[in-house]
């Protein structure tokens, strides 16, 4: 793909529904559900428009769950082997179907999820769904290719956390094959890409035989890896075959210290780690598993995330994703039921978000129902993520952090400064992310090596303009010469030359 990977994970359970009175812990008949017509064309046009190039559809896959689908032919699950009411899409009880739940004619859902895979790539949108591989439901229910007693890891029923699952044995090579086989029937059903839930719990090996087959039959498709464990980047990108890796203990964490209020140096170090292998690496500031920006327990405030959203989008060529309400300012401080007031949004129960309920306003979409807050949060959102593929430097420059330069310097506090060059042929983009409360003048020095390094011409009078602000001013574009730019509180700047 020529452009840089911008995705959108949304949960359609909760998308499209629109119940202003939700009960805690209650049932879909109580507190309702989304379906995947709710995403029309404007729908996804929206999405599109905030700047996604990749939808990720998160809980399609058929799982546990205590709502009643036996009059469809759907066996029921033992309501004690079940988290929540909707359940969690991460305990999969039939690989080739999709959550009952989802469909506005059940009989029919197959059907409703391709027709979205359709409407998403008519609007420009490749799609990725959750590819669970690790284990299924504690008592899985799929008749298509099942599985027997040999795919089961021995004593396969998890504990802990992970009660309403099984572990799959992937010490048979039986599992491999049927792996393989629900791989290759959802890219029959148009799919683009799989987000591997637990990659690094299922032995390398196995990705090193199943990824490159997969391919050999359907070259474009991406994969992309859930894995924690740095030593194991590598392993999982050069042997394991995949695409992407999740950025969660290196930049996702780091910019959350930040926000916190380590020191912006920080930043340096954490690209540094993986600087052989970021194109790579998926950034991004919220998803499922984690607490959202906004809410008590990170930055209480959206707008603090601002900074972090330009380190995150636009510090390299690699993917980066948003998930549904973060951009706009969603809080998570609802106590849905299961999940309990956890900071996030609950992925185990029958909810409406209030923010993207109002921004959906019924399907009409727009910001008649939004605060100004959110109008402004959303409008930032929206400008950063399309910089990412309108600007060439941004989609796919060259990078050179210009921390270091300015360590020394007075007049630029870089525990609270994070700065940054992008540039190809003809264009630098200089972006300053500040963390802090504080409204900066800071004066930034371009080392001569970045010059020669990014082939910047040097002048006296350089025309620079903010893309943020949409203002031109001039600037002093020669090495170790410190540049004059103020730095509003929580945000930054996104200057660009010409030459």
């Amino acid at each position: 793909m020529d452009k840089k990977i911008v995705i959108y994970q949304v949960l359609p359970r909760l998308f499209g529904a629109n119940s202003t009175t939700c009960i805690h812990n209650g049932s879909k008949a109580q507190n309702g559900c989304g379906h995947f017509s709710d995403f029309t064309k404007k729908a996804l046009n929206e999405i599109k428009q905030l700047g996604a190039n990749y939808i990720w559809y998160t809980g399609v896959l058929a799982h546990a769950t205590k709502s009643d689908y036996s009059k469809y032919g759907i066996p029921n699950d033992d309501i004690q082997l079940v988290k929540g009411n909707a359940g969690s899409p991460y305990a999969v009880k039939d690989y080739y179907d999709v959550d009952a739940d989802l469909a506005d004619n059940v009989a029919e859902r197959m059907n409703e999820f391709v027709k979205l895979v359709n409407r998403s790539h008519e609007t420009g949108l490749k799609v990725i769904i959750d590819f669970v591989p690790n284990h299924v439901a504690a008592e899985y229910k799929g008749m298509l290719n099942p599985f027997n007693d040999e795919n089961y890891y021995p004593g396969h029923i998890h504990d802990g956390d992970w009660t309403d699952t099984a572990k799959l044995n992937y010490g048979n090579h039986d599992t491999w094959q049927k792996m393989v086989d629900i791989l290759l029937f959802w890219l029959q059903k148009g799919v683009d890409g799989f987000r591997c839930d637990m990659a690094e719990l299922v032995t390398c090996s196995f990705w090193n035989w199943a990824i490159p087959l997969v391919k050999s039959r359907h070259k474009d498709v991406i994969f992309i890896a859930e894995v924690y464990n740095p030593h194991e980047y590598r392993n999982y990108i050069y042997y394991g075959h995949f695409d992407y890796l999740y950025d969660k203990v290196g930049l996702y964490d780091t910019l959350k210290n930040v926000i916190h209020g380590q020191s912006a140096s920080l930043i340096t170090q954490c690209w540094q780690s993986v600087d052989d292998i970021k194109p790579h690496m998926v950034n991004f500031l919220e998803n499922h598993d984690e607490q959202r920006l906004a809410s008590e327990a990170f930055a209480d405030d959206a707008r603090k995330g601002r900074p972090a959203l330009l380190v995150s989008a636009l510090m390299g060529t690699n993917p980066f994703m948003l998930y549904f309400g973060q951009e706009l300012g969603e809080r998570a401080h609802d106590a849905e039921g299961f999940s309990g007031q956890d900071c996030r949004t609950s992925i185990f129960d029958y909810w409406t978000i209030d923010s993207v309920r109002r921004w959906r306003n019924n399907g009409k979409f727009g910001n008649e129902l939004l605060t100004k807050d959110e109008k402004s949060l959303r409008d930032f959102y929206t400008k950063i993520l399309n910089l990412c593929n309108d600007e060439p430097a941004l989609q796919k420059g060259l990078f050179f952090d210009i921390m270091y330069a300015n360590y020394d310097n007075m007049e630029m506090d870089t525990n609270k400064v994070y700065a940054f060059l992008r540039g190809v042929e003809g264009q630098l983009i200089l972006v300053m992310a500040n963390f802090s409360d504080e409204n900066l003048k800071v004066k930034v020095k371009i080392p001569a090596h970045a010059y020669d390094y990014m082939n910047i011409p040097r002048k006296d009078n350089a025309s620079g303009r903010d893309l943020l602000r949409n203002q031109t001013e001039t600037y002093s574009l020669m090495p170790d010469v410190a540049i004059d730019i103020d730095v509003p509180a929580w945000n930054g700047r996104v200057i660009k030359f010409e030459y």
